[in-house]
């Protein structure tokens, strides 16, 4: 059937993303906003994207988030992509293997989260950095995964037979040919787990420490006081950073060369 024939399908359509982007559309607006009470406009002002540069509390949070999204990062794309070049050849248990790689994009993340928290308290892990890089690389493996997989079911396998054919051994293979052509998809790998980690919550909520406190952690705890020009000109920062890596994940693994 048709959905485009359904009665109402565009009005619908068009009225769920009013819903959804209207309210970030007003919160980059008052993050102009030189009035302290954000919903009260007076006029248009940059001292709040000034001050959240010299708060030393932001600058912190903001380094931690970034420390914490690069290891998370880096450590999730390098066994995503040992996984995606395991899972090329095909032995038994392939797919209960696969869906445990996925299974971080279907639990719900506040289980997680709590039962990460109690693995850690059992086994004496102190909370802080420490013990959120483990646990943000581990959710973040499928979103690196899936780039990297769609690029090498892409890949002709007669460029690597080639290769083997002129005598060049697995390594040389791997470092010559295999990579280079994985290389968009293991970017836009990357760039996937670093979005999902810098602006994760939940888990950063649970596992963070004294001196350890991300983004959305101190954002969190901002808005319990009440909401300030100061967290929407930080959230529209985010926004803005979060959505530039994922069109340029997007750009990435549309790559032909």
């Amino acid at each position: 059937m048709n959905l485009r024939r359904l009665p109402l399908t565009r009005e619908i359509s068009l009225a769920v993303l009013v819903y959804l982007y209207v309210p970030v559309v007003v919160l980059i607006v008052y993050s102009f906003n030189a009035n302290r009470t954000a919903t009260v406009w007076s006029e248009t002002s940059l001292d709040w994207y000034r001050k959240i540069l010299v708060n030393p509390s932001i600058r912190d949070a903001t380094w931690n988030s970034l420390v914490l999204a690069t290891a998370a990062g880096i450590g999730a794309t390098l066994l995503a992509l040992a996984a995606a070049l395991g899972m090329k050849s095909g032995f038994r248990g392939k797919g209960a293997v696969e869906a445990v790689l996925n299974a971080p994009l279907i639990l719900p993340e506040v289980v997680v989260a709590v039962a990460t928290l109690m693995l850690f308290v059992a086994i004496g892990i102190d909370m802080g950095l420490a013990a959120m890089i483990p646990a943000h690389i581990a959710f973040c493996i499928p979103f690196a995964y899936l780039p990297i997989k769609a690029r090498l079911q892409g890949m002709n396998p007669s460029l690597e037979e080639a290769a083997q054919d002129l005598y060049a051994n697995r390594f040389v293979t791997f470092r010559r040919v295999t990579l280079p052509l994985l290389w968009p998809g293991i970017m836009a790998g990357f760039t996937l787990a670093f979005v999902t980690s810098l602006d994760d919550f939940l888990t950063s909520f649970f596992l963070s420490g004294p001196g350890s406190t991300t983004l959305p952690v101190y954002i969190f705890s901002a808005i319990r006081a009440g909401i300030t020009p100061e967290i929407n000109a930080i959230s529209t920062i985010m926004l803005i950073v979060s959505v530039a890596l994922v069109v340029t994940s997007f750009l990435l693994g549309k790559m032909r060369r």
